[in-house]
């Protein structure tokens, strides 16, 4: 499963208000729309209720809403794992050559021309 499609439904479905579950991820209504239209045709059955009058979500929305939530605690967990842990050896600059002159600054390493 797409986490982001999940992250899309669990906020719509706590919402239960599509366009401020969107705003949440500030996307257009549309877009948040679209991504659960394709999670229920991934899934094959309706999580919202489409005849309701206001957004409710279905026997098995209520079930796959347990389902997404612990998904994407796990796929949390293992991105928390998965990051390098701080620390090691810092590498020095290794320069390109001298740096830049500067004009009438004084040139380092080069001794007044004497008359």
């Amino acid at each position: 499963m797409d986490p982001t499609l999940l992250r899309h439904f669990v906020a719509a479905a706590k919402e239960l208000h599509f366009a401020r579950a969107a705003k949440q991820f500030d996307v257009p209504r549309s877009t948040l729309i679209a991504s659960i239209r394709k999670l229920e045709a991934d899934l094959g059955y309706d999580l919202f209720d489409k005849t309701a009058e206001t957004t409710v979500l279905t026997e098995q929305g209520v079930a796959f809403l347990e389902n997404a939530r612990t998904q994407l605690a796990k796929s949390a967990a293992a991105a928390r794992a998965s990051v390098a842990a701080p620390g090691g050896k810092a590498k020095a600059s290794k320069g390109k050559g001298r740096t830049p002159a500067v004009k009438g600054a004084p040139r380092v390493g080069k001794r007044r021309q004497s008359r």
